[in-house]
């Protein structure tokens, strides 16, 4: 049995990554979450991860640890992760790739937070840019290979790893164009509703979370417990 160790539902964009990608395709895992209870946890996540992050996967007496090596240790033993066919295949590998290294101003300027409604504030250079190329890629994948779902008709590895991203474009008001039609049928998965319903019922909140959440727009709506 793996267990997969995940942090909160509201922040952690990365845990979500592995926990949509196993949840969509079936993998069955012993869900077990890690709280963020300070701007740092790496002390604290070395317990159970040799990078101190999440998410992490255990299995067999293996740690395996960062998104991208448990996608690519999931795909050694389970269909699904990536496309049957050649084309999409490595369009969704490439994808995959560029969302693990990119993107760094959507990840700094729009900070994870499902529950919440952000008006953000006026888009940096560097973040439009961000926007665009997410708009570009998914109305490519669309495109090129007949959806709903980025890489064809299958749910993939790449539509897990863009599913922070669902979150952000309607936390945000996010433009993605006709990509809009991925994102809607993304937040209507069994799966994402059941993260969003576990990200609207915790209570905790972390100080250096909610720090940047209140730096990165005005919060219109906020449906978090309590």
């Amino acid at each position: 049995m793996y267990v997969l160790i995940t942090a909160n539902r509201n922040y952690s964009s990365w845990s979500l990554r592995l926990w949509m990608l196993m949840k969509g395709l079936d993998i069955g895992f012993e869900d077990r979450v890690e709280p963020f209870e300070k701007p740092v946890n790496y002390d604290a996540f070395r317990s159970f991860s040799p990078t101190g992050q999440v998410p992490a996967l255990l299995h067999e007496g293996r740690t395996i640890y960062d998104s991208l090596g448990i996608t690519l240790y999931l795909a050694d033993r389970h269909d699904g992760v990536w496309p049957d066919d050649p084309d999409a295949r490595a369009w969704a590998q490439c994808a995959v790739a560029e969302m693990h290294s990119g993107f760094a101003a959507l990840r700094n300027d729009c900070t994870m937070n499902v529950g919440v409604r952000v008006t953000p504030k006026p888009m940096s250079a560097a973040l439009a840019a961000n926007v665009a190329r997410i708009r570009e890629l998914f109305e490519e994948g669309l495109a090129k290979f007949g959806g709903p779902w980025l890489a064809g008709a299958a749910f993939s590895a790449a539509d897990a790893f863009f599913a922070p991203v669902a979150f952000r474009i309607r936390t945000y008001g996010l433009d993605v164009g006709a990509g809009q039609a991925w994102v809607d049928h993304m937040l209507a998965h069994p799966a994402m509703r059941e993260w969003e319903r576990q990200a609207l019922a915790e209570e905790w909140r972390e100080e250096s979370h909610e720090a940047e959440l209140a730096a990165a727009g005005v919060i219109t709506a906020d449906y978090r417990h309590g």
